[in-house]
């Protein structure tokens, strides 16, 4: 059964989709310069990672400031993604994705160029904010103007983009950072975002059409405040209750979520009786198959822990270089680069099941990979494992984003693209700190090259069982799908 249960646009969606249609399909370069802004947002999570040594000798930053180096990027942009996406819809999508793009530029000049570690934190926040605009005008720009028919092969090629990103980001970090071009430091990471952003801005100018609707509505401010305060009450403590040690203040903030999340959809809810335009259109969630759709992302983006434990476990645990633990994640980012690209003739055969399949082969990568640690550490059953891994990883990427935006009608995509993509994030905040709290707990004092192989194992273990419930919801997704479409033909 192939995916269905898409939407169904207004007549004013339609006429705008088909507009869109035929100056997309005009203009060939459009998808490069989309795909540009879908490459530079992960792509300044993964390369900084390998860096945090070279900053911390070069600008005498603290341990805290580059621990807020990675974060503050991730929060900001996890924490704004809903809101991005819904500026996308209300005032235009290219618009949205130039105005992201000229402020990751300006942004990445300021990091290239901070003179310490205060500053380049707040030049991280100001990224992630950018990221933060553009990025979900990627998603949406294809849900609403690439053909219905087209959108498996675009949306694999997105996977493919976003798979390359952790291959450049890993290893380009690395390199960047050994070879020192033109005489740069860690700087070059930053700045090698400038001139690839200002050709991606004048790309967008030239060949991207611009989708919006017919009428203009005001953004809710209010809804803006209460979601951004939700998501922060969630993310930051997600991402910094680890390495402070959970002290009191991050379940309070857990803890505070739950109020400001009934005050935010009551605020939508009195919003949309009084005839406005909410931020977030809560009729989303009463569709199953999206919100089984939110659910599986969640859980399918907590094996970010993934790069997190197994960088740990090559650096400390087997004293290996950045650049030589780069080189390790290969196998998996190769896997991740492959499955997207067989993704369109996996789904012509098995339709939506392409998510069955793909949770399996990491449910499976995982475990073999896992018991490899232990057993034939490095070997051959180890990288294999990784490969297969990857492959579904890469096969599930961009087949949760089509299937989820699909369940939209066009107009609404920008939202839906910020859930989504949102959803994403949290779910990689919450699998950091929860599997790597795991991994840490695994070691003992003085652990040896054994003792961090164990716990690498404990990780990939419980990665493989969150992808083993993945499977199950993912059947339920294609029912509902089923169900949706079987219905759909007899109103027809």
């Amino acid at each position: 059964m192939k995916a269905s249960g898409v939407g169904l646009p207004s007549a004013s969606g339609k006429r705008a989709e088909a507009q869109g249609h035929q100056r997309f399909e005009r203009q060939g370069l459009a998808l490069t310069v989309l795909f540009v802004g879908a490459f530079l947002a992960p792509l300044d999570y993964f390369i900084v990672n390998l860096a945090l040594p070279a900053i911390h000798t070069g600008l005498d930053a603290s341990d805290a400031q580059l621990q807020l180096i990675v974060s503050a990027y991730a929060s900001a942009y996890a924490v704004l993604l809903i809101t991005g996406g819904r500026l996308g819809d209300l005032f235009g999508r290219r618009r949205m994705f130039m105005a992201g793009m000229a402020g990751f530029v300006v942004a990445s000049a300021l990091c290239g160029f901070a003179p310490n570690g205060h500053v380049l934190v707040i030049a991280r926040i100001v990224q992630g904010m950018a990221a933060s605009v553009m990025a979900p005008q990627v998603l949406a720009t294809v849900r609403a103007v690439v053909p219905l028919h087209q959108q498996t092969r675009v949306m694999g090629f997105y996977g493919f983009v976003f798979g390359l990103a952790s291959i450049v980001g890993q290893l380009g970090g690395g390199a960047l950072i050994t070879y020192r071009p033109f005489g740069l430091d860690w700087r070059a990471i930053f700045l090698i975002n400038i001139p690839v952003g200002i050709l991606a801005f004048v790309g967008a100018w030239k060949f991207v059409p611009e989708n919006q609707p017919d009428t203009r509505e005001g953004v809710d401010l209010k809804g803006v405040a209460l979601l951004s305060l939700v998501l922060m009450l969630l993310i930051y403590p997600m991402t910094h209750g680890r390495e402070a040690g959970w002290p009191w203040w991050t379940f309070a903030m857990f803890a505070l979520a739950a109020p400001a999340l009934a005050a935010f959809v009551a605020i939508e809810r009195r919003v949309e009786r009084s005839g406005g335009s909410p931020l977030v259109d809560l009729q989303l969630f009463r569709n199953p198959a999206f919100s089984t759709g939110l659910v599986i992302a969640f859980l399918f983006y907590c094996n970010s822990a993934f790069f997190l434990t197994y960088g740990i476990y090559l650096q400390t645990g087997l004293h290996w270089t950045p650049l030589q633990s780069g080189l390790a994640i290969m196998p998996f980012a190769l896997g991740f680069v492959a499955g997207p690209l067989t993704s369109p003739a996996v789904v012509r055969q098995i339709g939506a099941h392409v998510l069955t399949l793909g949770f399996s082969m990491m449910a499976a990568g995982f475990s073999v990979t896992g018991w490899a640690a232990t057993h034939e550490p490095l070997g051959t059953l180890f990288y294999a494992g990784l490969v297969f891994a990857g492959v579904g990883q890469g096969l599930v990427l961009p087949s949760i984003m089509r299937i989820v935006l699909g369940e939209v009608e066009p107009a609404k995509a920008g939202l839906a693209s910020g859930v989504v993509t949102s959803t994403l994030q949290i779910g990689s905040a919450f699998g950091t700190a929860a599997i790597s709290g795991a991994f840490f707990g695994a070691l003992s004092t003085h652990a040896s090259a054994a003792g961090y192989a164990y716990a690498f194992q404990r990780s990939l273990a419980i990665n493989a069982v969150l992808m083993v419930v993945c499977i199950a919801l993912s059947v339920t997704l294609v029912r509902h799908q089923q169900r949706a479409y079987r219905r759909t033909i007899k109103t027809a």
